[in-house]
């Protein structure tokens, strides 16, 4: 069985717009996925989630994205590999100078929105993703979907030196491939806190769940995605962690 860590986006707020609840959140995650920039977030929004982050001895990470602010990040843009690595070194950079002033190691990158899930349709773009992080610091884990195979994207980073952390998703659908349910698809987001508990549970216990086209899924993952958007989506959080603590 794995110990799955909890992680989350945070920082996600902009100016005076706030995104996400990232103090009620904090307490009950592993790592947080800090934005840096380019799809949410500032100066001030990103020292103070740093902060946040050492005060309750949670991982930070780089949650690097296209730089789309109006589109939050989801949309994809027509950038060449060269421009993803370099897009990432300018955000790695950003967030790690923030980190240095807070005492606190930058400790890996997950891609955002868009450009998380480019990189898991194309090979050519998570190899620039590599590349970028393999730049800036090969000792840095690289957060990647997991998927029905894990095995063509654990290849690609053992050619760039990279050490790969599989995400899943508790609160998500998955299709025959393991990937994503697409949210125009009904039934792609579950609702239901049981549900999204039980989910957890059997990721964490290397169990099988229902793909959509109803074959047996095993995900083989380091860590699990939560959110932190509204009351509900922290209580579920919450229930997860009492659950998976008691695994």
């Amino acid at each position: 069985m794995t110990r799955l860590r909890l992680n989350a986006d945070m920082g996600e707020s902009l100016g005076p717009w706030v995104m996400g609840r990232d103090s009620e959140l904090m307490p009950h995650v592993d790592l947080a996925n800090v934005a840096c920039g380019f799809h949410a977030s500032d100066p001030d929004t990103i020292r103070a989630t740093v902060r946040l982050a050492v005060a309750h001895g949670v991982t930070v990470g780089a949650h690097p994205a296209y730089p789309d602010l109006v589109g939050f990040g989801r949309r994809s843009l027509a950038c060449s590999p060269e421009e993803v690595e370099n897009l990432l070194l300018y955000q790695l950079g950003a967030l790690a100078g923030i980190c240095r002033a807070e005492g606190a190691p930058l400790g890996y990158v997950k891609p955002h929105g868009a450009l998380y899930n480019d990189m898991m349709r194309d090979p050519e773009m998570l190899a620039a993703v590599m590349r970028a992080v393999a730049a800036y610091d090969p000792k840095l884990p690289l957060m990647v979907m997991a998927t029905r195979d894990n095995a063509p994207a654990q290849r690609l980073a053992e050619h760039h030196g990279l050490t790969l952390w599989f995400e899943a998703f508790a609160d998500r659908a998955y299709d025959g491939q393991g990937r994503l349910v697409s949210r125009r698809e009904p039934g792609a987001v579950h609702h239901d806190p049981a549900l999204i508990v039980e989910q957890a549970r059997r990721i964490a216990r290397g169990e099988p769940l229902a793909a959509s086209d109803g074959s047996e899924l095993v995900l083989e993952a380091e860590t699990l995605c939560v959110h932190g958007d509204n009351p509900e989506s922290i209580a579920a959080v919450v229930a997860i962690r009492q659950a998976l603590n008691a695994l």
